[in-house]
């Protein structure tokens, strides 16, 4: 199939699941990501990372985000190792990293070290705090990046304690913001034949996703309150309500939304409810409308509701983890890769990019330093390859 990124080749020295999940959405578009592991310490610590695991330095957390790329055994600090690492480096059109932001300096991965070996060489920098801010040497995690920047504060029911995200969101939107900043910037090195540096931090990342509320406290001095179900701050219905077993979330985020969910549910009679004339009367009546709707809605199951709203107003179940991966809407978003210490196969959710309908063909990830001998052997006889095309 069609891989728009196939030539592309990126080193990556990279931990956990941030960088990797960012490299991972660029080796599936087709690039030749190379993780640069040092087999001193166990490579990339996501190895490690329990409870569930694949024989000898490799787990099921790290098969999620490192499928597709290949793995070579280098120790940076060491003289002869890194002699190797500049030789790659010379077939490479960037270097993506996610340590520390103090770190890539020491470690000479930046553009102002690597531009001597390869002027036009895109050095791609994801840390927690960046490497310009007083923090630089701070470590950092997803958790933090949410709390710090109010992103618990708006999160969970009113009279809660606040609450996180139910996954890693600022880890994973930074691996993408980084890989974006990367094609971006190799396509312009491309262009000029002059590399650079591109900087992301997880607390940037996070900033920027309080996104509008972020922009009415700036100028208007209103900031955001949590509301009680999950609902949004200014269009009303569109919160969770209970079902006869369950819960379900409607969203009639514009006027023909709340006219096709009356109708669909049987409720006409609520446009005619002075109350419910318009979004600001809908919004200002909010908890009335919760309430006669939770009423209502709490006298049918989930999957009856769906049946006369799915396609016509914007609604969903709310599913737990095992009722949303085995719907039958999900069984086409997931593969099963070969892995030698699993023989029936790993169940993995595809990544979510298709090229021209069709999701591109995938692998697992590698065992640590499963790659090295072939890309010397690459490097000797100056022809590129990749494990996952084999």
């Amino acid at each position: 199939m069609h891989q728009p990124l196939s030539g592309l080749r990126v080193l990556t020295i990279e931990q956990d699941g941030a960088g990797p999940y960012g490299t991972q959405l660029l080796a599936s578009l087709g690039a030749d990501v190379i993780k640069i592991e040092n087999p001193s310490t166990g490579g990339d610590s996501g190895r490690c990372a329990g409870p569930y695991f694949l024989g000898e330095y490799d787990s099921e957390f790290f098969q999620t985000f490192n499928r597709g790329k290949r793995s070579m055994a280098l120790d940076l600090k060491d003289r002869g190792d890194r002699r190797i690492f500049e030789r790659l480096l010379a077939t490479a059109d960037a270097c993506a990293n996610n340590l520390r932001g103090d770190l890539p300096a020491e470690l000479q991965v930046d553009y102002a070290h690597l531009r001597e070996i390869k002027p036009d060489i895109v050095c791609a920098h994801l840390s927690a705090y960046g490497r310009d801010s007083e923090r630089a040497h701070w470590p950092g995690y997803d958790y933090l990046m949410q709390a710090e920047a109010g992103l618990m504060a708006m999160t969970g029911e009113p009279d809660a304690p606040p609450t996180r995200f139910g996954m890693s969101m600022i880890d994973y939107m930074g691996g993408a913001m980084m890989a974006l900043g990367l094609v971006s910037a190799v396509l312009g090195a491309k262009r000029t034949g002059r590399g650079c540096d591109v900087d992301v931090s997880l607390y940037d990342v996070a900033l920027n996703q309080l996104s509008y509320p972020a922009t009415w406290y700036l100028n208007e001095g209103k900031c955001a309150e949590r509301q009680e179900r999950s609902a949004h701050p200014s269009v009303a219905p569109s919160q969770l309500f209970r079902t006869a077993d369950g819960w379900i979330f409607v969203m009639c985020q514009a006027p023909k939304f709340w006219g096709a969910f009356c109708k669909a549910i049987g409720r006409e009679d609520l446009l005619a409810n002075p109350a419910y004339a318009d979004m600001a009367a809908r919004r200002m009546n909010r908890e009335k409308l919760q309430n006669e709707l939770d009423a209502f809605l709490s006298t049918r199951t989930t999957a009856a509701w769906m049946a006369r709203l799915g396609g016509v107003a914007p609604a969903a179940p709310v599913n737990s983890m095992s009722c949303a991966l085995g719907a039958p809407e999900a069984r086409s978003r997931i593969e099963t890769v070969s892995h030698p210490d699993k023989p029936e196969g790993l169940k993995l959710v595809r990544d979510p990019v298709r090229i021209n309908g069709q999701n591109a063909p995938s692998c697992r990830a590698p065992k640590l330093g499963e790659d090295t001998r072939d890309i010397l052997d690459e490097m000797l006889s100056d022809k590129p390859g990749d494990r996952a095309a084999e």
